[in-house]
């Protein structure tokens, strides 16, 4: 497949097939109590666009991984469905639809989604201490388990959420919205990225400059979010439309102005491709998913 003729949706469509039936087989016997493995369930297989294990596994490959690395790619998406069913509750952003779907806890209680998602997050680290998935060396699947936690946990996405949580209904903010988005969301597309680099046993320019790719498409990712809260439809969005400015969230939007945070969403991609411009051909699967971040309408 030559860098002209890339088919980004039939190689998004192929990769997602593959992360489908990890799930499916991995939770093969049940999870009990059943209604447990419902819930579990119920949140895993909504639909989502598997953009984090899918960035992984492009990493992989583009720095000259050979094997097949699904199952430790599926853990990150493991840990991503964990935060959005925390996140939904009550006593966070308290939200009714999920992907167009009612939340993990009105259909289960508040209990059993916040056990499922406990089960989700520990069960990806489970995965990823388990070397028989495939043949990478052993350490760099303990890099990758530092990395990935680091990513999602107090100096990440966890202190993220808290900042988003306590910002609510305050005055715009650069810099708090800045941190808002780098640990919330940015932080763990890098880690999906940085893991496949990482267990492709890249170099450290390679890796610091996936990094760098990953911390920019992962910022333009949220600033289209942003956006889309705003200029998207309930429908498009899987969630009702305008919930981010009801709640008084410190967005991007909010603080710079919506041409303005189309603007930097798109000077974050151009970044994003330049860090990335070492990598031949095999990259070409990062390089166009960072340009459907911005196009994007959901």
């Amino acid at each position: 497949m030559g860098i002209n003729n890339f088919d980004l949706k039939r190689y998004i469509s192929e990769k997602k097939v593959k992360i489908e039936e990890f799930i499916n087989s991995y939770f093969n016997p049940s999870i009990t109590p059943p209604i447990l493995h419902e819930s579990v369930l119920y949140s895993l297989t909504a639909g989502g666009k598997r953009l984090r294990p899918i960035l992984c596994i492009s990493s992989y490959e583009a720095c000259g991984g050979k094997e097949d690395i699904t199952a430790y790619a599926t853990a990150i998406e493991f840990i991503h469905t964990y935060s959005l069913i925390h996140d939904d509750l009550p006593a966070m952003d308290n939200d009714d639809l999920r992907r167009g779907k009612p939340t993990n806890h009105k259909v289960f209680g508040e209990a059993i989604a916040i056990l499922a998602g406990d089960g989700l997050l520990t069960e990806a680290f489970r995965i990823l201490s388990n070397p028989k998935y495939a043949d990478v060396k052993p350490i760099n699947l303990l890099r990758v388990i530092s990395e990935i936690s680091y990513s999602a946990g107090l100096y990440g996405m966890v202190g993220g959420q808290a900042y988003d949580l306590i910002s609510e209904g305050k005055e715009p903010n650069k810099e708090v919205v800045e941190f808002i988005h780098l640990n919330k969301t940015a932080k763990l597309i890098s880690a999906s990225v940085k893991s496949g680099a990482i267990l492709a046993d890249a170099n450290d320019e390679q890796i610091k400059r996936i990094e760098t790719y990953g911390l920019s498409i992962g910022l333009a990712f949220q600033i289209v979010d942003d956006i889309l809260d705003i200029e998207g439809t309930t429908e498009q969005l899987g969630k009702p439309k305008g919930s981010d400015e009801k709640k008084g969230k410190m967005t991007y939007p909010r603080v710079y102005g919506i041409e303005n945070s189309r603007e930097k969403a798109k000077e974050l991609i151009d970044h994003a491709l330049k860090a990335i411009e070492i990598f031949d051909q095999k990259a070409e699967p990062l390089r166009e998913i960072a340009k459907y971040i911005v196009k994007r309408s959901s």
